[in-house]
């Protein structure tokens, strides 16, 4: 008989080791989207990249393992706090297994220690601090479309290189600012050129005067705007109302977006140098996803909105190849799968989570030269993804020995 009850109690937990992965397999899928739907950033990405998510969902089935595949969303109010108490949650109560977007850094950073302390995937598609990958890197977060050194990089650079060699920065007081004006000046000095000054203000402020003011006075021959979305917006319109151009003084967009571009329209975007990861008309592949993104949402989708669907849709296939819903072997089957969709065709995930693909130069065409809505930029240069972003040696990430 005890021969018989340790046969049976061995079998019970073989059968038990068994039913882990299997019972894991029996909830459903959940991917969560934590964005901006009413604020500053909710042109880039907001219900954009709600809709986006959707597409990649609907692409690959709408099921994983026999079952729906679930999708909850939330708005930060691009407050820390906020993100990571929603991120708890999600993780810890309501069974999410990948959360997505993330429109500030400031939200990411602290949604990414929920991440860690859950041992469950986050990917980064708005926020764009180079940091995520750098010294506050995670193993379990990976950053998809860009960041302040491949936008500083990219566009500072090639400013730079065009005589623009003295800048002031007006700086969006929080690290995703902090992190541009660094990067931003980092190159700039490199190149030999100075740094003359910053301005910081507050996220979302509806009166740059000051900041424009102290711009002015500075002589720069170019006005940095470490900044985005609606703040870049705002600072170029009233930029215009102080003759900040009309004097001999150039705007550098660190990081805009084609949704930027239409709020401003051509006759003030004209010219602007600018970098994105993503445009709509670049090839067939591309046209083809802002074609039904269009028909859905009336409007292109920015490159974050365009990240989100990639991302959403590497997830996706890797956790159909792993088998499974577990995170480390979800994720090493995104890093040892090429990213190749509407996005990008030639993405790799590194060690760092860095998603490293091609940055794309623009200039804005001028009005005359748009033959349609949305037809807004020439292309200057393809940037290779291993000269946009930082080198993995160079980041800081502790991850990497």
């Amino acid at each position: 008989m005890k021969s018989i009850a340790t046969s049976l109690s061995a079998a019970g937990l073989l059968a038990a080791a068994w039913a882990g992965p299997a019972l894991a397999q029996q909830t459903p899928l959940k991917i969560g989207v934590l964005t901006d739907f009413q604020s500053v950033y909710s042109d880039i990405g907001g219900a954009g990249n709600v809709e986006a998510t959707k597409m990649a969902i609907e692409e690959f089935g709408g099921s994983m393992f026999g079952k729906p595949i679930e999708l909850v969303t939330a708005d930060a109010l691009n407050k820390a706090d906020v993100a990571a108490t929603i991120t708890r949650k999600w993780y810890e109560a309501e069974n999410v297994d990948m959360i997505i977007d993330m429109p500030t850094s400031a939200t990411a950073l602290a949604g990414m220690e929920m991440s860690k302390q859950f041992e469950k995937i986050m990917i980064v598609t708005d926020a764009a601090s180079s940091d995520i990958t750098g010294k506050s890197c995670s193993p379990y977060t990976l950053h998809w479309t860009y960041d302040t050194y491949a936008n500083a990089h990219t566009v500072g650079s090639a400013i730079v290189k065009n005589s623009g060699d003295t800048w002031f920065f007006i700086t969006a007081d929080y690290v995703f600012g902090h992190s541009i004006e660094r990067d931003t000046g980092d190159v700039v000095r490199a190149a030999g050129g100075k740094v003359l000054g910053s301005a910081r203000h507050p996220l979302n402020t509806p009166d740059f005067s000051s900041f424009l003011l102290q711009a002015q006075s500075s002589k720069a021959k170019i006005v940095g705007l470490a900044n985005g979305g609606g703040d870049t917006i705002n600072a170029i319109k009233q930029a215009a109302e102080f003759g900040i151009v009309a004097g001999g003084q150039n705007l550098a967009g660190i990081v805009m977006f084609i949704s930027d571009i239409h709020s401003l329209g051509l006759k003030l975007a004209q010219g602007l140098i600018i970098t994105e990861a993503y445009y709509w008309d670049l090839n067939d592949r591309t046209r083809a996803f802002g074609k039904r993104f269009f028909e859905r949402m009336k409007r292109m989708p920015t490159m974050n909105q365009a990240a989100t669907y990639s991302a959403t849709l590497h997830y996706l296939i890797a956790v159909k190849a792993a088998g499974t819903k577990e995170t480390k072997q979800v994720l090493a089957k995104m890093r040892a799968t090429p990213v190749r969709d509407a996005f990008t065709d030639n993405g790799v995930v590194r060690e760092d989570g860095r998603m490293v693909h091609s940055m794309f130069l623009f200039e804005v065409k001028k009005p005359e030269e748009s033959k349609a809505l949305w037809d807004y930029y020439k292309v200057l240069a393809e940037v290779p993804g291993d000269q946009a972003f930082r080198p993995l040696k160079d980041g800081g990430c502790p991850l990497i020995k």
